[in-house]
């Protein structure tokens, strides 16, 4: 306790670090001010069953995403998720597309186009998304709109305000990243998650020591201890383990590398971090989409798709998540391009002949350890499912994987690094003096 007393005033101190840090608190208040902005026209007091039906299911998660302003009917209801979804999109087109690789070649420019190309397509996303959320709205609390006003002449404007407002928070993101401590839409939609975290917390001790099955003390201390083990497996994800099995390692050096030098090609067992999950995600909220116009919602095989309790959506979640693996640990680590690089180098990997040989054999040992790696990310995405098993509410199993968090995590572990950066160029003392997590951190996305 007195070292993180001793950190708040070294972070005091550092004149540039506390005006960052001021106006990263300044921009979270307003994005959380927003949350509770409420879309013109729309009763408040009228959202009671739009705010059941986000007490479960793929709609809980949305709400989380937003900070509870979906539930809210807010001006904020869409949150960020779709520039989530518009940058995802751009990431696999620069895999496919010459065009957009060639783009990804230019630097800083390239990424300016990038970034303006993200915008355009957020905005046709939210053009989407915006009217689906209005069909839901007026499904659940129709008569929550003001009286005299139709729901017909009602959309335009407040597809257009639903818009705007998650543009608006794209950009409260971005001067967080510019002027502020961290990455600004990761922390924005930790924000969003951590929001829900105490009252999530007080109706898991209320129905462990209140309901007859609830287990009392003795539950709820095995919830603290296994969410608390699932943190630091997610730490160790986060991180991205950088060592190899033994029976490879030994053989992946390039002995003639810099001087001589024997250097370790930079494998990791977890090289996609969260992003396979992300991706999945992004998929299984496609039934929210299909649910507001078709016309047998009530379908069985629907229904368990929009239940992430359900053994149909873990089956398929769990096979997204590994598949997604595979496919973003290709698109990050070439071997080809390392193989190249090795080469140019003067590296080699013993036993091995450059060029396409070293390309396969770093293509075989990848296969091998992503595997593993992939298999620990589904088993984290799950663990909201299986917490349930534990009759953990909906609301607090959240926190026990998936997502939520790893952002939670990586974010925070990231947050801390631009601190400590901060504190070390000034010679005062960080949080993180240990060296554990100068490794790097994950972003959202």
């Amino acid at each position: 306790m007195k070292k993180f007393i001793e950190y708040l005033k070294n972070c005091w101190k550092v004149e540039d670090l506390r005006q960052r840090i001021l106006i990263t608190l300044l921009f979270v208040t307003v994005y959380r001010f927003g949350s509770f902005v409420v879309l013109p026209g729309i009763n408040p007091g009228m959202l009671e069953k739009l705010q059941s039906q986000t007490a479960g299911g793929l709609m809980s998660l949305l709400d989380m995403f937003s900070g509870g302003a979906f539930s809210n009917a807010s001006i904020f209801a869409l949150g960020i998720m779709p520039y989530i979804s518009a940058s995802i999109v751009m990431q696999l087109l620069a895999v496919a597309v010459p065009y957009f690789q060639k783009m990804q070649r230019e630097g800083e420019s390239g990424r300016k186009k990038i970034n303006w190309y993200t915008r355009i397509l957020t905005v046709g996303i939210l053009m989407f998304q915006a009217p689906s959320y209005l069909i839901n709205l007026k499904m659940q609390a129709s008569a929550a709109l003001a009286t005299g006003v139709s729901w017909t002449v009602f959309m335009v404007p407040a597809t257009i305000i639903l818009a705007a407002g998650s543009m608006f928070i794209l950009w409260l993101g971005e001067r967080i990243t510019d002027k502020g401590i961290g990455n600004g839409i990761s922390l924005i939609i930790m924000v969003g998650i951590i929001a829900r975290l105490p009252q999530a917390f007080f109706q898991e001790v209320t129905s462990r020591f209140t309901a007859i099955t609830g287990g009392g003390l003795v539950m709820f201390i095995a919830e603290i201890v296994i969410l608390y083990a699932v943190v630091c497996a997610s730490i160790l994800l986060t991180q991205g383990v950088r060592k190899v099995p033994v029976q490879y390692a030994k053989r992946l050096v390039g002995n003639q590398q810099y001087g001589g030098a024997r250097q370790y090609i930079p494998l990791k067992l977890f090289a996609a971090n969260v992003m396979p999950i992300i991706f999945a995600q992004a998929l299984m909220f496609l039934p929210l989409a299909v649910v507001q116009y078709s016309t047998d919602s009530t379908s069985t095989v629907l229904q368990q798709l929009l239940d992430n309790r359900s053994l149909l959506y873990n089956v398929i979640y769990v096979f997204l998540v590994i598949a997604f693996t595979y496919f973003y640990t290709a698109i990050t680590l070439n071997p080809t391009q390392m193989a190249e690089d090795m080469k140019r180098n003067n590296g080699f990997i013993p036993g091995i002949k450059p060029g396409k040989p070293t390309a396969d054999y770093i293509d075989t040992v990848m296969s091998r350890i992503t595997f593993p790696g992939s298999l620990f990310i589904a088993f984290i995405a799950i663990m909201p499912a299986l917490a349930s098993l534990l009759n953990v509410q909906q609301a607090f199993s959240q926190f026990f994987g998936g997502t939520s968090l790893l952002i939670l995590v990586g974010v925070v572990i990231d947050t801390l690094q631009q601190i400590e950066s901060h504190l070390m160029m000034r010679h005062y003392d960080g949080l993180l003096n240990s060296g554990h997590t100068r490794n790097g951190g994950v972003s959202a996305y």
